[in-house]
């Protein structure tokens, strides 16, 4: 049988469908790039009204406490002076299941933090594990659809999940992430948060760095093993969105201390890996956490749908001192997760109460529109440059700009001389306890051992093997172990 030809949408063929084009190999992606932008742009619109990915979600108010003077590093007007408070909205989500799946499932975590400051609304939008199990965002609708329920069964697949990622073997760091003994927290508020992605900080004298954002909880971390979590979610299938509501009630604040991880921008370009690859965690003992400060979490939304439902939030959304990496994965989010929220919730969202800033005024020439809230008065014009007082542009970035080389394309991530899919599953694997060892082989096992396919099998087993002898061994003997039963 003859291979079938990937197309677009208009039925062009696909000639790469493993790498975003880029400027240069290691650029930032290009708009040109049709098949991504046309790809991820129906993706965000395969489900109404429901979010695609993070659909099931919990959120609650509170506020971020500065701790420690960054502003070495950042000009970012929230962080400017140790004591400062910056009232903040945040939303936990599991991220395959639909809105009415459980909470105590084994899958990662949404941690959507938004910051309403003084300068506009800064969202932080990452996860509870520090990695992610691709690179490019090309590759993000097929992951998801591996993932949700089959369209012909209507339910999760093994075959499905275990075939994406044998293919893709960038996920096997965060395969050994999800299915340790972090793959179901007890509760959001016994979990870390990450913004797993790299971001820019840039300070007032206009030298960059690059940042990982770490929250580390300060109710400690907790998880359940797969027999608890079966057993939790016949008891209450919202047990994560019951706990952190009673917690709150009862006037328990659950709390995060916040720390980064700093790199010059100048040491990016000779890392031994790719520092804006995010299926790799950058060691401590090379960028130390360097404390910032403290999240509170201390009310309750009054209406889940208008707050928590309604709650949008993009990582393209910056402050002065704040923005991106050349990290492609975040390249994707910063045009997808917008391009959701004005799907799902119209092209006036953000004048929705719980998405509006509370501190900063919006004036802009942005007009009408289903559900449009905010009108000038009669006098204001709706275009720009124009010669009556309208709102202009102030010619400062909100980052420093990131230098850009190459020929446009699809590419291959640069390579660098630590740079390879499996090492550090392998160190991963390696600082765990045997016990934890013994959790972590079963779970892998238990959902390996059901796929149908041998050749399915065996990329996997060979992904483990590549990441550490003894952890390849073992998989490979379990899933032995289960089919011959």
């Amino acid at each position: 049988m003859s291979q079938r030809v990937l197309t677009t949408e208009s039925g062009a063929p696909v000639a790469d469908n493993q790498n975003s084009a880029t400027a240069g190999a290691g650029g930032p992606i290009l708009i040109q790039d049709q098949h991504l932008l046309e790809k991820l742009a129906r993706f965000n619109r395969e489900r109404i009204p429901e979010r695609v990915v993070h659909a099931r979600g919990s959120g609650a108010y509170g506020y971020f406490e500065v701790t420690d003077d960054v502003t070495g590093f950042t000009r970012a007007d929230f962080l400017s002076e140790v004591g400062r408070r910056t009232e903040t909205f945040i939303r936990f989500s599991t991220v395959a299941d639909s809105l009415g799946g459980a909470d105590a499932v084994r899958d990662p975590r949404g941690f959507a933090l938004k910051f309403y400051t003084d300068e506009g609304n800064y969202d932080l939008v990452g996860n509870n594990t520090p990695v992610f199990f691709i690179k490019d965002p090309v590759k993000f609708p097929d992951f998801i659809h591996s993932q949700k329920r089959d369209p012909f069964t209507g339910r999760q697949e093994p075959d499905n999940v275990w075939d994406f990622w044998a293919n893709s073997p960038e996920a096997t760091h965060q395969i050994t992430w999800l299915m340790g003994d972090r793959g179901i927290p007890a509760s959001y508020r016994h979990m870390n948060g990450f913004g797993s992605h790299t971001y820019q900080w840039t300070n007032a004298e206009g030298e960059a760095f690059f940042v990982k954002y770490h929250f580390k909880t300060n109710q400690g971390v907790r998880s359940l093993s797969a027999e608890q979590a079966a057993e939790q979610v016949g008891k209450d299938a919202n047990s994560h969105q019951t706990d952190l509501l009673q917690a709150i009630e009862r006037g328990v604040n659950p709390s995060w201390t916040l720390y980064v991880q700093i790199m010059p921008a100048a040491e990016a370009a000779d890392y031994r890996f790719n520092p804006f690859d995010v299926t790799k965690v950058w060691p401590h003992a090379d960028h130390p956490l360097q404390r910032v400060g403290r999240l509170v979490l201390d009310r309750n939304p009054d209406n889940v749908f208008a707050e928590v439902e309604q709650a949008a939030f993009s990582p393209n959304n910056f402050v002065p001192g704040i923005g991106p990496s050349p990290d492609k994965m975040l390249q994707g989010r910063l045009f997808a997760y917008a391009d959701a929220q004005r799907y799902r919730l119209g092209i006036n969202h953000t004048q929705l109460p719980v998405n509006a800033p509370r501190k900063a005024t919006v004036d802009n020439y942005g007009r009408d529109g289903l559900h449009a809230t905010r009108y000038g008065s009669r006098q204001d014009k709706n275009y720009e440059p124009n010669s009556y007082a309208g709102p202009a542009q102030t010619g400062a970035a909100l980052a420093a700009p990131l230098p850009v080389h190459g020929w446009t394309g699809t590419h291959e991530a640069p390579a660098h001389t630590k740079d390879d899919d499996f090492f550090q599953a392998g160190e991963l694997y390696r600082l765990m306890s045997a016990d934890e060892k013994d959790r972590l082989i079963a779970n892998i096992a238990g959902g390996l051992s059901q796929v149908t396919r041998d050749d399915v099998i065996e990329k996997n087993l060979a992904h483990f093997h590549a990441a550490d002898a003894d952890y390849g061994k073992r998989v490979e003997e379990a899933v032995r172990a289960l089919r011959e039963d």
